[in-house]
């Protein structure tokens, strides 16, 4: 099943029951959101799940492309992405988390192909504020999938304040014998899968106030079900990223967890410049700055020759493809291009201030710092100067 069909799949699955497709597609929050990036699919539908109504209905499902920066240091493993899209439904007061579970378990099972025997889920045991979610347990039960009692790892929040409540997480079995042990007790137990049901709010105080009209939330990682659906052990081996891992090896001989980097960032570039991002000192822009010099620095480590004009093209139409971006190659080309010799001059500007003999012992913390802060050179690229030098 490649990745086309699987987002069919989910989103026929839920329009066929009366969920409303509603656009995902920008990475930008809409104008007065304080955060730079949408990072969940939930995020734009922050202020409906707390009681407004939605234009569309209570009912709703898409495809939420999200950018995050919190893991750049996982990127370059077998699961991380900087650019990721999240499978959404929502039930905004309509249906009850009992139903939510059911068609998720129901679409696992017969949309995706997934036997039960592979399945896991935990639920919420209860704490010292709520009780155990017996709702969510007895309906698990009732399927025939095992299910295992947590305590911290099935709450889910926004943060200190807001909207709260338990969650069921999916499981999938990722080995290669049968299964064995709980999520909890064994990696291969891979999560696939958020139901969330928003009963309370959180005050200050760290209370817990009842919502008037208790929401649905569920995400699902696009990547990471494609993976496993199609019997990867990383989304680098999918058909989101056949293109990438055909085409820039033979152009650039590069070690796999440095290939990995290469391909999200710069996958994850072109995806912010379609959006509209262009590089600079802050903001967004410094988000994209900041991704594009990371793989010039990664990509130039072994041999300083490499440019991003001998980018194949087809790359870069294919991740605009994918993402329904109607810019076009040209002018993310040009702005990469553009970045790479801003990269280049940085480079030019770096090797001669750190030849003087300021920086020719062991640097410290308070130099690093500075060198960003003044310099625009972040610590990863000093080291490589130091090197060269």
């Amino acid at each position: 099943m490649d990745t086309d069909r699987t987002v069919r799949v989910f989103t026929d699955f839920y329009r066929e029951r009366g969920h409303h497709l509603i656009t995902g597609s920008t990475l930008l929050p809409p104008p007065g959101d304080p955060v730079l990036f949408t990072t969940s699919g939930m995020h734009p539908l922050t202020p409906y799940l707390e009681g407004r109504p939605h234009p569309r209905g209570g009912r709703l499902v898409n495809v939420q492309r999200c950018l995050r920066t919190t893991d750049l240091d996982e990127i370059g493993d077998s699961t991380h992405l900087t650019v990721f899209e999240m499978l959404g439904s929502w039930s905004l007061g309509d249906y009850g988390h009992s139903q939510s579970l059911r068609w998720g378990y129901e679409l696992l099972r017969d949309g995706f192909g997934i036997p039960r025997e592979r399945l896991h889920v935990t639920v919420f045991g209860g704490d010292e504020q709520v009780g155990p979610d017996l709702e969510s347990l007895r309906t698990w039960q009732e399927s025939g999938v095992p299910v295992e009692l947590t305590r911290e790892d099935n709450w889910w929040s926004n943060g200190p304040v807001g909207p709260c409540g338990p969650d069921s997480e999916i499981f999938v079995w990722t080995g290669v014998t049968p299964p064995q042990g709980t999520p909890t007790t064994d990696p291969r137990w891979v999560e696939i899968w958020n139901h969330v049901v928003m009963r309370y709010r959180r005050l200050e105080d760290g209370s817990l106030q009842p919502l008037d009209r208790p929401s649905v939330d569920t995400g699902m990682g696009l990547e990471r079900l494609v993976t496993i659906l199609q019997g990867h052990d990383s989304v680098y081996d999918t058909d989101l990223f056949e293109p990438w891992m055909r085409l820039l090896p033979p152009l650039w001989e590069l070690d796999e967890p440095s290939l990995r980097l290469v391909s999200d960032h710069l996958r994850s570039g072109v995806v912010v410049i379609g959006d509209g991002v262009r590089p600079s000192n802050t903001g967004r822009g410094y988000v994209l700055r900041r991704v594009v010099r990371r793989l010039l620095t990664t990509l130039r480590r072994e041999d300083p020759s490499r440019t991003l004009s001998d980018l194949p093209v087809e790359l870069l139409q294919h991740t605009l493809d994918h993402f329904r971006t109607s810019c076009g190659t040209g002018l993310v080309r040009d702005v990469l291009l553009e970045e790479e010799r801003r990269f280049d001059r940085l480079l030019e500007r770096g090797l001669r201030l750190l030849s003087g003999p300021r920086y020719r012992g062991p640097l410290s913390k308070e130099d690093y710092e500075y060198l960003h802060d003044t310099h625009g050179l972040p610590r990863d690229l000093v080291l490589g100067l130091r090197r060269e030098g």
